[in-house]
């Protein structure tokens, strides 16, 4: 008899960067990610579909990253990108047969027909139509596609509930353009959860509803949590510095990010539905699952999860040359310069072994849960897709092994999300903490003294927007156009990765200009709305530029304080 269910939960998203340069920043980032992480992960799921395994997972691609994945400027680019790259193992071909370095030699040949391999799946297993491949996956039952906020906006940060519904229509809106069906379950960006609280403005008191509650109107069921969240306790590198009403931000009259959650008693076991903020026994349709802590450190790890194999490829450093990677982990503390090369079959072999400890891990944790509580639970593994394949780049093999095992499993069910609510529907109510799954388990890592200057120009456009709408109900034509562009570059403005790059130095001055056009280009439309005036040129450039959401309705941003 089954014990208990399992999915893969896996976060796909990439900033919006359609046009803005290549490397190091800028579309090469989506170039990367299509190569290593999304037409692997699909060859994987579509071999084992060919191969008569029952597998099933959970996938989210984010609104921004599905719109750039469809565009067909992004896949020709993408597609120059893989003939460079091929070019360039032939050169390090000769190149290595000339120093006489036969196993750079053979590296370079296994990267040619790599390379080769994933042009050549690109073009003809799936018709240079990535999303039109994910879709079809889902519309046989093999996965459950998710979706997000439009840009990936973090939601507890926005200051007016307009742009949070705004972000999550848009996103449900181009879902249903893109994959032909409403989506049943959303990954709030970086898990970030904003509850219900009263706030104060101007001298009043109102309600502000929890994100459950904009999930409901738009008819979502379910969203993941950090698990924290779930169980209590301290978060996973709890940080200083969280701070709540801070800007254009309604301040809270209970501010709910504590350092430490008291224990729940509750498990990410089980979904629970979400206590909302009207009153003791008020719960949402909504449900939520959390993150299983034990399967996602046993690959998040950096002390003891599997990418850190000294067989696995290492990711930092890259040949001078050609760019392409040709050593291995090596060790825990060597240096870049003493790495050894690197053996595809050594990987090979790690990759079964992994791929067979983790079947088990799952396999034990729902036994002992069935055992212990006479259940039938669920284990939710949580993971952003890019780091299978792009920074773990056996990672995708190792997915692959997994769900061939787990699907002739006589302990496990492979399930999806969604399916799983659906057969066990949940049968407790929780209310869920303010909080998120990044550093310290709050907002620090999007707020802090590097980023706060971003928000107070977010939360003014936010205003802005709300009376754009309120001056033009009903636009129509020209001006219209000009107001849904300006939505567009409001979303664009609002996406968490700017703060992110900005925190983590990853791209720090990229995402400084980045966040600083769309305030431009925002500003310059919502000037022209203002005062009345038509600009069509200007409205084409800047479509033609930021080309994504082609149904967006700035009606959308209507004012919603104070409404629910």
């Amino acid at each position: 008899m089954k014990k208990g269910a399992f999915t893969f939960v896996l976060h796909s998203h990439l900033p919006y960067c359609r046009m803005a340069g290549r490397w190091p920043h800028g579309e090469e980032w989506l170039h990367e990610a299509a190569s290593e992480t999304y037409l692997p992960l699909l060859n994987a799921l579509y071999d084992l579909k060919e191969g008569g395994y029952p597998i099933k997972l959970t996938i989210g691609l984010t609104p921004v990253l599905a719109e750039q994945l469809a565009d067909p400027l992004v896949l020709d680019h993408f597609e120059l990108y893989l003939e460079e790259n091929i070019e360039a193992a032939k050169s390090d071909i000769e190149r290595f047969q000339k120093a006489d370095e036969s196993h750079l030699e053979y590296l370079a040949t296994f990267y040619r027909d790599w390379y080769g391999n994933t042009l050549g799946t690109f073009r003809d297993r799936f018709g240079r139509d990535i999303v039109g491949a994910f879709k079809k996956l889902q519309d046989e039952g093999y996965l459950e596609i998710i979706t997000s906020a439009a840009t990936h906006g973090y939601l507890p940060l926005l200051s007016r509930d307009s742009s949070i519904y705004g972000q999550l229509k848009a996103g449900v809106e181009s879902y249903r353009r893109l994959f032909g069906r409403k989506p049943r379950a959303i990954w709030l960006p970086e898990c970030a959860y904003r509850p219900a609280f009263y706030a104060e403005a101007d001298g009043k008191r109102y309600y502000k509803p929890g994100l459950e509650e904009f999930l409901a109107e738009l008819d979502i069921g379910v969203f993941f949590s950090e698990t924290h969240t779930i169980e209590g306790g301290l978060p996973v590198g709890k940080a200083a510095g969280d701070a709540v009403g801070y800007g254009d931000v309604p301040k809270r009259i209970a501010v709910p990010l504590p350092d430490y959650v008291e224990p729940t008693e509750k498990t990410t076991y089980q979904p629970y539905f979400v206590a909302e903020g009207r009153g003791e026994g008020v719960y949402s349709p909504v449900a939520v699952v959390g993150r299983n802590n034990r399967t996602g450190m046993q690959v998040w790890s950096a002390d003891w999860g599997y990418p850190g194999d000294y067989d696995y490829l290492e990711f930092h450093k890259k040949d001078g040359t050609s760019g392409l990677r040709y050593w291995r982990v090596t060790g825990a503390r060597v240096d870049l310069g003493q790495k050894d090369y690197y053996h595809p079959d050594w990987a090979a072999y790690k990759v079964g072994e992994h791929s067979r400890h983790f079947a088990w891990l799952v396999g034990d944790l729902l036994s002992r849960q069935h055992e212990e509580s006479g259940e039938f639970g669920l284990i939710a593994s949580n993971y952003d897709t890019e780091l299978f394949g792009h920074w773990w780049f056996e990672g995708i093999d190792w997915m692959r092994e997994v769900l061939r095992i787990l699907s002739q499993s006589e302990v496990v069910e492979l399930t999806t999300a969604s399916d799983y609510l659906e057969e066990h529907p949940p049968e407790d109510v929780l209310a869920l903490p303010e909080g998120s799954w990044g550093m310290g388990g709050g907002h620090w890592t999007w707020d802090n003294h590097e980023t706060r200057w971003m928000w107070e120009p977010i939360h003014e456009a936010e205003r802005r927007m709300e009376k754009l709408v309120a001056q033009h109900p009903a636009a129509q034509g020209d001006l219209a156009a000009v107001l849904n562009q300006a939505a567009r570059e409001l979303l664009l403005m609002q996406s968490s990765d700017w703060p992110f790059l900005v925190t983590t130095g990853q791209a720090r001055e990229y995402a400084i200009v980045r966040f600083n056009e769309h305030l431009e280009r925002f500003s310059r439309l919502a000037e022209l709305a203002e005062a009345g005036q038509i600009d069509p040129a200007l409205v084409t450039e800047l479509y033609e530029r930021d080309k994504l959401f082609p149904n967006i309705d700035y009606r959308w941003f209507a004012d919603r304080e104070g409404v629910n």
